[in-house]
């Protein structure tokens, strides 16, 4: 298409919600020849489209997103998998060189071995094989591809599968995903469909039936047996329903059927074993059945083709049922107009992206921004069908009129800059969250907020209470159109279970991240109740809320976990650098910082405002530029995100603006590469999209956004209800980084930081850069 952008990966270099579309349209008030007609085009998908550990420097990897197509906040995504095993969460990673098939689901930037990644779709030709093979090992159905071939843009990828000569081109809707398959001649030409595969395990029960010539439908039931996210501890439990059309119409077609000795472990670790590959190659091959089920199947079908002849085929997904999944497939994609599918995929992703726009910057600048922007925009997803129901919870089908059902919420990772930065954006997609969340807790009978929520599952994975952060800060920003009472009530009763009550601190394990994050969390119950009337709440949580001052240690001037009898556990040689002491992904030095609800008392425990301020600049002299995975400044991962601006509140904001630049120039690339740690569903785009426009929140719950340096010379931003807020930054380059002055809607302005309200009335941010610090703005 005309004016597209395809990103070519380089050898070496590594329906939608109408609350989101609303106001997209409304005119600029700022020009600038510089805009590009489709902002989708800066779009890069593979930028951190990588798990490689030895690219990471560490065990936790790059990125870990996926470069296939998906819509803004869909419910399918149609990718290249090229692994199933490991801690390749995404089914993706650059450096592989062979592609096992295109699966219609998949999980953005996570580690825990991930999970989705099902009905697995392969064009293949000549003999048939039922087992995946493996990369640089076993032969099977997986393919060399031709790096060369690979693009991808929004909504859209294609590669050429070089031991097929197949020409693979897919696109998406929100609820649905299409192929567009180009053969060479051939008399056995095939499209082969993986029932049983699953990113990190194996579904555990498939079926599958014929409805007519050119249908199928089927489901896909994945169990924790089945390992899938944390390879089974996750607890994700869920049944993928698709209804499947092709093109070309079902002659010879059949199944394979691999026979699963009785009391086998379908987990990971024999996904992963030469023994599964044996048993899936020799699966019976079962021609001309109309239908089957079993613990481990695939469909096939088979055709002759001329050259250069297109065979698509099309399935919609659904989380409920087959009827929904045909409902969907036949409300989204009709026809066979692969072309206008992409188009429209297209289209919404430039409605969803002119959420913001930005003038000035270079190119790369630009396309970092725009993926990131892009990226913060896959979860969490719509898991609802297109007439509203969606899986409850509690295993029934529901419908709701008043929120649409999302799903995958990162809890520990988003509350920091995603959901921050979605409040501003799409702040009714925000409520969809939290109304989801108080649906599953009620739906469930457990009556509390999970914090790492998956396909209804309560994962327990990581710590805090991150839903209670969403909870306070969307109500003290007046986004909350949910039932407050069971709100509060599931808020209430999830700091209860986990939290600093029994002891005044949470023991180990993990004892320093446990309580800081709950002290955290504790205010934001404090702050939720004091602006619902429950004073004695408030009173209650807001003294839980200094407990992270119980586990100081004013000796060794760090935070250190304690047993239950109130022993601090030994010191570690390398004390502060000590990684897991008592800190989860993280050491004290990183973890320590995480007192944002009360900054004047963490710094009054750490030795006062110079001491504070020397301990910061050590840190950051001792980070490596590269930001790779360390232990000082770790942007690799999520606990030292707000670091940066902590300044601002110490009264140097020029090092905020100085530091957050170079963060945004050193560890954002546009490169496979391009993220230094886990995507982390959002967040880690989220923090960019952010510190580029030049705020930030330190502490969700305090509608106070951090003033920073931006990088563009203007972005605007749509706030709703046709009104926009942008900032200029005169005399905005790579030299000048620093504000020099600030004006506010004509006003001056000496305040480091703005309130959400003044950002969603609208209005002019303006500041003045130059290249030397102005030590007098924003100090006091």
């Amino acid at each position: 298409m005309a004016n597209t952008i395809f990103y070519k990966v380089r050898k070496g270099s590594f329906f939608l919600s109408a609350c989101i579309l609303l106001n997209c349209t409304s005119c600029s008030i700022y020009s600038g020849k510089d805009e590009m007609a489709h902002v989708s085009d800066y779009v890069n998908p593979f930028i951190g489209a990588s798990t490689n550990t030895e690219a990471a420097g560490a065990y936790h990897g790059l990125g870990k997103t996926f470069p296939g197509a998906v819509t803004p906040f869909g419910a399918v995504q149609v990718s290249p998998n090229t692994i199933t095993g490991g801690d390749n969460g995404s089914g993706y990673s650059y450096e592989h060189e062979t592609i096992e098939g295109f699966a219609f689901t998949q999980m953005s930037g996570i580690g825990w071995g991930g999970d989705l990644g099902n009905l697995l779709v392969m064009p293949t030709v000549g003999t048939m094989r039922t087992n995946s093979g493996k990369e640089k090992g076993m032969s099977g159905y997986r393919s060399r591809y031709d790096k060369s071939s690979e693009e991808a843009s929004a909504g859209y990828y294609k590669v050429l599968l070089s031991d097929y000569k197949v020409k693979v081109e897919a696109t998406v809707t929100p609820h649905c995903g299409i192929l567009r398959l180009v053969y060479p001649e051939s008399e056995q030409s095939r499209i082969q469909i993986d029932l049983a595969r699953r990113v990190g395990g194996t579904s555990t029960f498939q079926a599958v039936k014929v409805i007519d010539e050119h249908t199928i439908s089927g489901r896909m039931e994945c169990t924790p047996d089945g390992g899938g996210w944390g390879n089974g501890e996750g607890k994700a439990n869920y049944t993928v329903y698709f209804y499947a059309e092709f093109s070309k119409p079902l002659k010879t077609f059949g199944v394979w059927s691999a026979k699963i000795p009785e009391g086998q472990n379908r987990k990971l670790e024999f996904i992963e074993s030469p023994e599964f590959q044996k048993l899936t190659s020799d699966a019976s091959v079962i021609y001309n059945v109309e239908e089957y089920e079993g613990e481990h199947i695939g469909f096939f079908t088979e055709f002759e083709t001329e050259a250069g002849e297109e065979v698509l085929f099309k399935s919609g997904i659904s989380y409920v049922s087959e009827v929904g999944a045909e409902k969907n497939l036949k409300a989204e994609i009709a026809d066979w107009n692969f072309d206008g599918v992409r188009e429209q995929a297209r289209n919404l992703w430039d409605a969803a992206l002119s959420k913001i726009k930005v003038w000035g910057g270079t190119d790369e600048q630009k396309k970092i921004f725009y993926t990131s922007l892009y990226h913060t925009m896959i979860d969490p997803r719509d898991f609802t069908d297109v007439d509203g129901k969606y899986m409850g919870a509690d295993g029934r089908v529901h419908e709701s009129k008043l929120f649409t059902k999302r799903t995958i919420f990162s809890g520990w990772d988003v509350f920091r800059s995603q959901m921050p930065l979605q409040t501003i954006i799409n702040p009714c997609l925000v409520n969809d969250l939290l109304s989801s969340l108080t649906a599953i807790a009620e739906e469930s009978g457990k009556g509390y907020y999970e914090r790492w929520e998956f396909l209804n599952a309560y994962s327990g994975c990581m710590l805090g209470n991150p839903a209670i952060s969403v909870l306070a800060d969307a109500y003290a920003k007046g986004i909350c159109r949910l039932d407050m009472d069971k709100a509060y009530e599931c808020a209430d009763k999830t700091s209860k279970m986990f939290g600093n009550a029994e002891l005044g601190y949470t023991p180990n394990p993990l004892g320093i991240s446990k309580t800081l994050e709950y002290a955290y969390t504790e205010w934001c119950m404090s702050q939720l109740a004091e602006a619902m009337g429950k004073r004695e709440d408030a009173e209650y949580y807001a003294k839980l809320s200094r407990s992270y001052k119980n586990l100081y240690d004013k000796e060794k001037h760090s935070f250190r976990p304690k047993e239950t009898d109130g022993s601090f556990e030994p010191w570690p040689t390398d004390g502060k650098l000590h990684e897991w002491y008592g800190c989860i992904e993280c050491n004290e030095l990183q973890q320590g910082w995480f007192v944002p609800h009360d900054i004047q008392g963490m710094v009054e425990l750490m030795g006062g405002t110079e001491q504070v301020i020397a301990d910061l600049d050590t840190m950051f002299a001792k980070t490596p530029d590269s930001f790779l995975w360390n232990a000082y400044y770790n942007h690799a991962n999520e606990p030292v995100h707000h670091v940066p601006y902590l300044y601002n509140r110490l009264g140097q904001p020029w090092k905020t603006q100085k530091w957050s630049r170079f963060i945004c120039d050193n560890a954002y690339h546009d490169k496979v590469e391009g993220l230094v740690g886990n995507e982390d569903v959002g967040q880690m785009s989220a923090w960019y999209v952010l510190s580029a426009c030049g705020l930030y929140p330190i502490c969700p719950g305090d509608t106070r956004y951090e003033i920073t340096s931006p990088i563009f010379e203007a972005i605007e931003i749509q706030v709703g209800a046709g009104k926009t807020f942008m900032i200029k930054a005169n005399k905005n380059s790579d030299k000048n980084i620093y504000i020099q002055s600030v004006r506010l809607n004509g006003r001056d302005y000496t305040k480091c930081y703005l309130d959400y309200k003044d950002i969603m009335a609208g209005g002019i941010l303006e500041l003045e850069m130059g290249n030397t610090p102005n030590f007098s703005w924003g100090v006091n």
